[in-house]
């Protein structure tokens, strides 16, 4: 069978590794900005430790609710950098990895894991430092019995996914940019860190304490009069 009708596809096309290391230098909610504000996951998901990072290619897995065969098949396809981003459909009554799986993705120098689902064994992945964004925890163990797909377009925190889309999240969540766009952004991602910068550095100085948009904005909104300030 093509691989382009299978249910698990073996190849996609993934960003450069120079490309995912620039696009790692910015945090997910500039990428958020630069991107019309489109493409952060829903708040549920969260890191395991609010310390972790990632930055990586998305290796797309759709599952049934509790059952993690497809997660199992996904570690063993995937490379080095690629980050598992797995749709558990927000299902928290059981967990779909722990501590055994996630030790595997560390040794298999894998980027991290991003799972709109339940996770278990939360101190030992604290303690492995492996960056995990999940929809919290649950004791219970997975079934491994379920067909899913592997690297087909999914839906994660409600945001679509394809393989090959840059996923980069830290303590704010995750964001998710489609793979041609990343390189594009790269420039828009540094005048916007910039315009920050100099804005902070304003505020310090109580130099710039209202934003300059401000009286325009809200006589758009018919909050101000032509001509009348705040």
């Amino acid at each position: 069978m093509s691989d382009a009708y299978s249910d698990i596809r073996k190849d996609f096309v993934r960003l450069s590794p120079e490309i995912t290391k620039k696009a790692a230098a910015f945090q997910p909610a500039i990428f958020a900005d630069v991107a019309g504000r489109r493409g952060a996951m829903h708040g549920r998901i969260q890191p395991v430790s609010p310390d972790m990072k990632l930055c990586g290619p998305a290796f797309t897995i759709d599952v049934r609710p509790g059952d993690n065969l497809m997660i199992h098949a996904a570690i063993a396809l995937a490379k080095p950098g690629d980050v598992l981003v797995i749709d558990g459909k927000a299902d928290q009554t059981s967990a779909l990895m722990g501590a055994i799986m996630t030790n595997a993705c560390k040794v298999l120098e894998l980027g991290g894991i991003v799972m709109d689902g339940a996770m278990r064994d939360a101190v030992e992945l604290r303690e492995l430092g492996f960056p995990v964004f999940s929809f919290g925890f649950n004791p219970n163990g997975p079934t491994k019995n379920v067909p899913g797909r592997i690297n087909h377009p999914i839906s994660c925190g409600g945001v679509t996914v394809n393989p090959g889309d840059l996923v980069i999240g830290d303590a704010d969540g995750v964001v998710v940019i489609e793979r041609e766009r990343v390189e594009g952004l790269l420039s828009a991602a540094a005048k916007k860190v910039a315009a920050e910068e100099a804005r902070i550095v304003g505020i310090r100085r109580k130099e710039a304490l209202r934003p300059g948009w401000l009286d325009d904005a809200l006589r758009a909104a018919g909050v101000l009069k032509a001509g009348e300030v705040l």
